[in-house]
């Protein structure tokens, strides 16, 4: 039986095929996102961090996916006792605005999703002080949230990067962590320490600026469990069993992709070709282009032109 999350990416396949215009497509995939209960969301966030081999690169498909993310993480967001809405905007603007009920704050966040066949991430792959941007003057916080184990292991400009512009580099596992503890917000418990991570990092004179490039997310976990009164045993126990939904979904990918070897060993000549052609989008590209070349004028309207 699939779960949420194999439901969700069927509907995004599904969608994708009917050829449904962008936008309805992804109402469609909000409104099946904001109802979700507790259990079946912590089901995709588990895994929302990894793009599918299946889904191809920057096709309408991604693009879906990517629109799912920002629409779990929003839902995540009202999950823990906040106001949260997934932004209609196509540029210049955050992806997901939230509000605190009751502490007078509010956050812009990004959600951040990658293959796990992606090699190592750049600080552009983050776009950190374009976040910080985001935020502008309106809002009092600005958090990034991507995998856990996709974050940078030791040193990286992403690190001092996210300091500088006060950017809170937060894990998708850390928002499962307090799902998972029922945490809330309420008048008299707030998150707002949890967000405020990277100024209190930066504030911290135990590092050095020679230090700023290393992975601070030990500092982030610890902000989390603390806050919710958990111990560093409890989570370091937790990320274990994250590591084996990582280890179990980096199966499933490898066979995916043994699996489409073996067809493609399996073609013929003309079927190769073919497939390779597809894959390439000639057509798609060609029909593009036409569409933006004018059409031939008469001579009677460059003569009315002149």
């Amino acid at each position: 039986m699939r779960n949420a999350y194999g439901n969700l990416i069927n509907s995004i396949i599904e969608l994708t095929e009917q050829r449904t215009d962008f936008s309805t497509s992804a109402k469609e995939i909000e409104t099946l996102i904001n109802n979700l209960n507790r259990d079946d969301l912590i089901t995709i966030i588990k895994e929302i961090g990894m793009i599918p081999e299946s889904i191809e690169a920057s096709s309408t498909e991604e693009k879906l996916f990517s629109k799912a993310s920002d629409c779990v993480l929003a839902k995540a967001f009202s999950e823990l006792g906040l106001k949260s809405a997934v932004s209609q905007e196509r540029s210049n603007s955050a992806d997901i605005i939230v509000k605190s009920n009751y502490h007078g704050y509010s956050l812009v966040a990004d959600a951040k999703t990658f293959r796990l066949s992606r090699t190592a991430k750049s600080q552009k792959d983050f776009k950190i002080s374009t976040l910080s941007n985001w935020r502008g003057s309106e809002h009092n916080f600005a958090l990034l949230v991507a995998p856990y184990f996709q974050y940078p292991k030791s040193s990286s400009q992403i690190y001092s990067s996210a300091l500088d512009n006060e950017v809170c580099l937060i894990a998708w596992e850390h928002i499962i962590f307090l799902l998972d503890n029922n945490i809330s917000e309420t008048p008299e418990f707030s998150l707002e320490p949890i967000w405020s991570a990277a100024t209190r990092i930066a504030r911290n004179k135990n590092i050095t600026y020679a230090d700023r490039m290393n992975c601070h997310l030990p500092y982030v976990d610890e902000f989390v469990y603390t806050r919710i009164g958990k111990s560093n045993d409890e989570f370091m126990e937790f990320l274990k069993r994250c590591k084996s939904c990582i280890i179990d979904r980096g199966n499933n990918e490898v066979r995916y992709l043994n699996s489409e070897c073996d067809k493609v060993k399996k073609m013929t000549r003309e079927e190769a070709i073919k497939e390779l052609i597809n894959n390439k989008k000639f057509k798609e590209k060609i029909s593009t282009i036409s569409k933006a070349i004018p059409h031939k004028a008469s001579r009677l309207e460059i003569e009315k032109v002149v």
